[in-house]
């Protein structure tokens, strides 16, 4: 089967001219313009496609609030119509759509099968250079036989159900069976070690777990049921069931145990049965996922079924351009929020093809991601700005070397991405006039927030956009007060959205003291996010303030990964920072006596490892003798981070101890 829209894209390319002439002019409007002339401009080409287009759209949400949400939700089909967009009576406990009953399975596959059952849902490539592709009416026979297998094995309605998977087709695939049978699910990154599963399974209260013998590494077969076995040692009580996928094949045999099932032997013995889709109330349980908190135990965030849903629906439609007759790629593993909101639900609610990859974008080689793009005529690409400077790094010559001409739309997401590298990417992947949207948003925001819509607003490199329609985000002082534009605040929401998270695993108190402050306008949404507004409502995000960096893409809290580190035997105090590359650089002092060496070194980075998981384990280890601290006591990783990656930093008259600066520096040369 072939994809009902590619074959248009080569066609838009021609009517939008040739690489050649957009990456050197055409339409005025659609040249490069530097931030403070107010932007570069949507293409007219673009304009003319774009799913929205209409500026007056901001004021309509303004005007219109909160019905205007109804647009988003009118993109699903409901099972028994809403009649209440939002429920605010007990703030910050927000309902959306309460009174409306949805099934998320439904939507993002049954309702397909009528005019696209022989169109590609998702087409899969694996590390080895595996294929495979199932157009809707397989997704739909796909699903159910799990459905089918999840009740066979005792799950029900509100039972959470926990994936221990890698980018596999069976993820999405049981993703939506859960979501079918109204069963929530928890998605655990396959990267991540047996000790944070078995952390995950007991918060979530989950006694079923899907997980797979193994997966590929680079050449190597990597043992993820041992992870898995090692977890279930770890837990309270016992789990129900186990499923495990055969991913690996001869390549690695694992027994099954008492209560243990073969992923494949259930699903040929559910083959061809169907499943009604159970009719949930909107504001149920459709995931939970787990984040670093800061205490750096995790923080299992809930996500309601009709309001998430409608969100992602909606941003996917108007901020990503996603329509059914794409390909499009979104590269975040499903593992995280990223995958899930615009790998799995967004672009499947809306019926196009999207495209998993469970590969590194350099193996087998370093076009290996161009080659995709090509291959497939991706139409939307949606990837991280860390991805992007490793393509930067490797060079332009491989993105050149192929024809990239079916790019639409450029998206990008998880940190900010600087001026340079957005041009690049634009210039290099997009033919020189492809919007590139920047995207803000979290785990807990469920979808996008911030972002500029394509077909409307300016893009301004290094500046994320203006809150979105219906979206009340304001960067603020510490007294809850506007701060003027250019200086420096916290980024705040005020008004709920629909695809927040409607609370913790964790209670009440925590979800109110994590994220929520009252003031004399009512509760706002705190993100942890520093920010700078210009003139014209653009947001720049500083990053952190509450000490989370980003790991290869993955977000992490600093405590989560410091507390690691100083239960290493001899290790008094820890602090880590990213490298600028997506890597961790972790800086640790020993108590008195202990003579920090290659033993010492190698004990950190297999406690991360065995913690946290391997994509925690620290690039470099510093060992000095103390950390750089304000008066206050705090430790300033800001400027550790500067010193980590060769960058100027400022005065340093606030630290109480600004002799160990130059001890660091000489530390870091030392050890690079």
């Amino acid at each position: 089967m072939t994809n009902a829209g590619s074959g248009d894209r080569d066609a838009n390319a021609d009517e939008r001219t040739s690489a050649d002439e957009r990456a050197g002019g055409g339409d005025p409007s659609d040249a490069a313009a530097d931030p403070s002339d107010g932007g570069v401009a949507p293409p007219s080409w673009f304009r003319e496609e774009a799913a929205l287009t209409d500026p007056g759209i901001y004021d309509e949400f303004d005007t219109e609030w909160p019905d205007a949400w109804g647009r988003a939700a009118d993109l699903l089909d409901w099972d028994r119509p809403y009649r209440t967009v939002l429920d605010d009576s007990e703030p910050p406990f927000y309902r959306w759509f309460p009174d409306g009953r949805l099934n998320a399975a439904a939507n993002c596959v049954d309702r397909h099968l009528d005019g696209r059952r022989n169109q590609l849902a998702i087409r899969w490539f694996g590390k080895r250079g595996e294929r495979r592709s199932y157009t809707y009416f397989d997704l739909h026979r796909e699903v159910n036989a799990a459905a089918a297998a999840l009740r066979e094995l005792g799950v029900e309605e509100g039972d959470v159900v926990t994936l221990y998977l890698p980018m596999i087709p069976e993820l999405p695939i049981t993703m939506l069976a859960c979501a079918r049978i109204g069963a929530p699910h928890n998605v655990v990154f396959a990267g991540l070690s047996a000790e944070a599963l078995a952390t995950r399974l007991d918060a979530a209260d989950s006694a079923y777990l899907v997980t797979c013998d193994g997966y590929y590494r680079r050449e190597d077969a990597f043992n993820q049921k041992s992870k898995a076995d090692n977890a279930r040692l770890r837990i309270d009580g016992d789990l129900a069931a186990t499923v495990v996928v055969d991913r690996l094949g001869d390549a690695l045999s694992v027994p099954l145990g008492e209560d243990e099932h073969d992923y494949g032997t259930l699903i040929d013995r559910h083959d061809g049965e169907t499943v009604a889709p159970v009719a949930r109330d909107a504001t149920d349980l459709l995931f939970v996922m787990y984040t670093s908190g800061t205490t750096g135990r995790p923080k299992g965030v809930e996500h309601a079924t009709g309001g998430y849903l409608a969100h992602v629906a909606w941003t996917a439609r108007n901020v990503l351009d996603v329509r059914p007759d794409d390909t499009y790629w979104c590269a975040a593993d499903i593992g995280w929020i990223t995958g899930h909101s615009y790998g799995v639900y967004g672009p499947l609610a809306l019926g196009t093809t999207t495209v998993l990859y469970e590969g590194s974008p350099d193996y087998p080689d370093r076009d290996r991601v161009w080659d995709l793009i090509e291959r497939n005529a991706v139409s939307v690409f949606y990837t991280s700005p860390t991805a992007i400077r490793s393509f930067m790094k490797w060079g332009a010559e491989y993105p050149d070397a192929h024809d990239l001409s079916s790019i639409r739309l450029l998206g990008t997401v998880g940190e900010a991405i600087t001026p340079k590298a957005w041009r690049w990417y634009r210039e290099h992947v997009g033919g020189g006039d492809a919007p590139v949207v920047d995207t803000w948003w979290q785990t807990e925001t469920g979808a996008i927030a911030l972002a500029t819509l394509p077909g409307v607003t300016p893009m301004k490199p290094g500046r994320v956009g203006p809150p979105l329609p219906g979206i009340d985000a304001r960067v603020v002082d510490e007294t809850g007060d506007p701060v003027a534009p250019g200086e420096a605040g916290y980024l705040t929401i005020g008004k709920p959205w629909p695809g927040m998270l409607r609370g913790l695993r964790e209670g009440e108190k925590r979800y109110r003291r994590e994220y929520w402050l009252e003031t004399d306008d009512g509760w706002r949404y705190r993100t942890g996010d520093g920010a700078t507004v210009d003139d014209d409502g653009y947001v720049t995000i500083l990053g952190r303030v509450d000490d989370v960096i980003n790991v290869r893409t993955r977000r992490f809290n600093t405590a989560e990964l410091e507390s690691a580190i100083v239960a290493v035997d001899g290790v008094t105090e820890a602090a880590v920072v990213g490298d600028g590359d997506g890597g961790v650089v972790a800086y640790a002092t020993t108590r008195s006596g202990v003579d920090p060496d290659d033993r010492t070194r190698a004990a950190i980075r297999d406690r991360l490892a065995a913690t946290v998981g391997e994509i925690a384990r620290p690039d470099r280890v510093v060992f000095t003798t103390e950390l750089p601290k304000t008066r206050s006591g705090k430790i300033m990783r800001r400027l550790l981070e500067d010193i980590t990656q060769d960058d100027e930093f400022g005065d340093i008259s606030a630290l109480r101890n600004p002799e160990v600066v130059g001890e660091i520096e000489s530390a870091v040369r030392d050890d690079g």
